[in-house]
């Protein structure tokens, strides 16, 4: 699988996509969009994956927003069904992927790259890190989920502020709102999503699963229906080996070795 605009590892469990379009502050243009799809349909295939981590390439932006060049010409069906494939869609795909995905979070995070990072599990960002969802200074709203994930991480009220003006926050006052879940020095942000990814693939990848299922139907449903929903998957993970294999270890005192079954 070659690529252009990203760069694609995996190693130990853990994936690795690099947008990689630093000259241009990592922008996603559409060819970056479909080879970030390319990645996350691989990563869906490999069981052997466990955690993915997206970040960009350089120190000056994770992803800077779409590319506004894509927009000089399109019609609103164009981008309607731009946002029902790699737009909305693809971010999507991403929040609802079999495994976790940490957003490494390094300059500018603005508009779709907002988005993409909200997609995301978890957020960790370096201290140089700037947020925002800016559609409004071009006439035009979040098309990529920022209207509705942005309310949902950090309150109607502050999210209406940041999007009706465009505000840029740094990254102290997204730690603050509850849009970054972390905040380290940037010659520490590789090191800390390392580390946290490695931790997570050290679990049962297949109860992980579970695990985010059973939080992403709760987010969009009522309480009612996500207690029931956790209910029935809580009993599931006592059908599974590695919830023996857990229970195991537990009472021999040692470390659990886990095969995702």
């Amino acid at each position: 699988m070659e690529f252009e605009n990203i760069i694609y590892t995996k190693e130990r469990g853990i994936a690795k996509i690099t947008i990689n379009r630093p000259q241009v502050r990592n922008v996603l243009n559409m060819a970056a969009r479909q080879e970030i799809r390319n990645a996350i349909q691989d990563i869906e295939k490999h069981k052997e994956i466990k955690v993915a981590i997206i970040t960009g390439a350089g120190d000056k932006a994770f992803i800077s927003g779409a590319d506004i060049t894509d927009f000089k010409e399109a019609t609103p069906i164009m981008m309607e069904e731009r946002a029902s494939t790699l737009g909305q869609q693809l971010f999507t795909d991403i929040e609802n992927l079999r495994v976790p995905v940490i957003a490494m979070i390094n300059g500018f995070c603005l508009g779709g790259g907002c988005e993409l990072a909200m997609s995301c599990d978890i957020r960790i960002a370096s201290e140089n890190a700037k947020f925002g969802q800016p559609e409004i200074n071009i006439g035009i709203i979040p098309g990529g989920g920022g209207t509705q994930r942005l309310p949902r991480l950090v309150g109607w009220g502050r999210a209406k502020e940041l999007m009706y003006t465009g505000r840029i926050i740094d990254a102290a006052e997204a730690e603050n709102i509850g849009l970054v879940d972390k905040v380290v020095p940037l010659d520490r942000l590789e090191e800390t999503a390392n580390q946290l990814a490695q931790t997570i693939a050290s679990k049962s990848p297949l109860i992980i699963s579970i695990l985010k299922k059973t939080i992403n139907r709760g987010m969009y449903t009522d309480l009612p229906s996500a207690l029931s929903c956790e209910k029935s998957n809580f009993a599931l993970c006592f059908a599974t080996e590695d919830h023996s294999e857990g229970v195991a270890a537990f009472l021999e005192k040692r470390q659990p070795q886990f095969k995702g079954k």
